[in-house]
């Protein structure tokens, strides 16, 4: 009967950890599935097409480059690989100025035939129109319909404004820098300091005072991170803004700052659980050769317990990179490309969290978010395996 009741249990077990790797995988490959959309998607709003003259080479136009043309930032197609002929950038609604409103009736039904003449008679447009209007099969136009949104422009672009027209800007390079400019000064500035805390608790600390700090540290870790977010806000915000004499509080260095001490508890409990686990015979034989305290601590501790520390500095780079009220808080949210650690930033979490609520359920913007969330889940992965690569050596060199 006890063996039956065993092999139930390893059954169950079984079970229980293929089910959950099937969720996690099923979870991952939904996420991919909705966002890699995105690069089938046409740059410009959807119902909108864009048309040149016949004559025109140019067969596709990036975002960043359209929203330059309507900007006037770009002004000859020599500048995007066509020829040398000054842009006309044209919407639709402006061939009133070559026709009058009265000729095309209450159904604007010549629109498209007086658009295609507009067209076909201007080498150097770029006209952007609704698709019920747009001139198709007439002589001198041509429309670009294969211009879909490209990788490079995606993750190499430098402005994400989704709202922008006639194409919406989805740069993630400023996400990607502010994510980790913000995480990475996080975890310098809580690595040195749990570490400390760590060390105290496992070495130094007398029974008492570690049965009272233990238990307070790790009642930190269970502090809601919106009331964190709001002590950055009424505290930390004035603090930065008047100690540096800067025109806003809102910065990276303030989102840093506080995402170190979110990931403090998680820092030094994994990590002195990690050098308490240290056999009571290494330390004594390290005594026994005459090396003091310390020298036992950097020489032997430290190094058998580098694997639970590498453990807990992961665990505090992924509580600072997948952090998102706080980020959404005291970060400022400007989309820009960081100068210094006193910009305001924007990481990729508050992105999703701020904007996923008003993008429309399987639209660009809603793919280029899931996208977002596939850049996240990458750069944690990587970030992972770097530290188990690292664990692994370290482990061996003690071997």
């Amino acid at each position: 009967m006890r063996k039956l009741v065993e092999k139930i249990v390893e059954k169950i077990l079984a079970i229980s950890g293929a089910m959950t790797t099937i969720v996690i995988m099923l979870v991952v490959i939904f996420l991919f599935k909705e966002g890699f959309g995105l690069f089938n998607s046409p740059v410009i709003e959807k119902g909108y097409a864009l048309c040149v003259n016949e004559v025109n080479p140019v067969e596709h136009i990036g975002s960043a480059a359209i929203k330059k043309i309507y900007n006037q930032h770009i002004e000859n197609w020599s500048e995007i690989g066509g020829l040398n002929e000054k842009i006309i950038p044209f919407r639709y609604d402006d061939v009133f100025q070559h026709y009058k409103e009265e000729e095309f009736g209450e159904n604007y039904e010549k629109l498209p035939e007086k658009l295609g003449e507009v067209i076909a008679g201007s080498p150097g447009i770029l006209a952007f129109i609704p698709e019920e209007y747009l001139p198709k099969n007439v002589k001198g136009v041509k429309i670009l319909d294969g211009n879909t949104i490209n990788p490079n422009d995606f993750f190499l672009g430098v402005e994400w404004i989704p709202t922008s027209t006639p194409a919406p800007q989805f740069g993630v390079l400023p996400l990607i820098l502010g994510t980790l400019w913000v995480s990475l000064v996080a975890i310098l500035i809580a690595t040195p300091l749990g570490m400390g805390v760590a060390i105290y608790l496992s070495e130094l600390a007398q029974g008492k005072v570690r049965d009272i700090l233990k238990p307070a540290i790790e009642l930190l870790a269970g502090i809601p991170s919106v009331v964190y977010g709001f002590f950055g806000l009424v505290v930390l915000v004035p603090l930065v803004q008047k100690t540096f004499s800067l025109s806003v509080g809102e910065t990276a260095f303030t989102g840093s700052v506080i995402l170190a001490i979110m990931a403090l508890p998680t820092i030094i409990t994994v990590a002195e659980d990690a050098m308490r686990s240290t056999p009571r015979a290494m330390r004594e034989a390290s005594l026994a050769l005459g090396a003091t305290h310390w020298q036992t601590i950097y020489k032997v501790v430290i190094p058998y317990a580098a694997s639970g520390i590498s453990a807990a500095v992961v665990l505090g780079i992924g509580r600072a990179i997948g952090e998102t009220m706080v980020a959404l808080m005291v970060t400022g949210n400007a989309a820009i490309i960081p100068k210094t650690l006193f910009s305001p930033v924007r990481t990729i979490p508050a992105t999703i969290a701020a904007e996923l609520g008003e993008a429309p359920h399987g639209g660009v913007h809603y793919q280029a978010l899931f996208v977002l969330g596939c850049v996240l889940f990458l750069i944690t992965l990587v970030i992972s395996i770097t530290a188990e690569l690292i664990s692994k050596r370290q482990h061996n060199k003690g071997l």
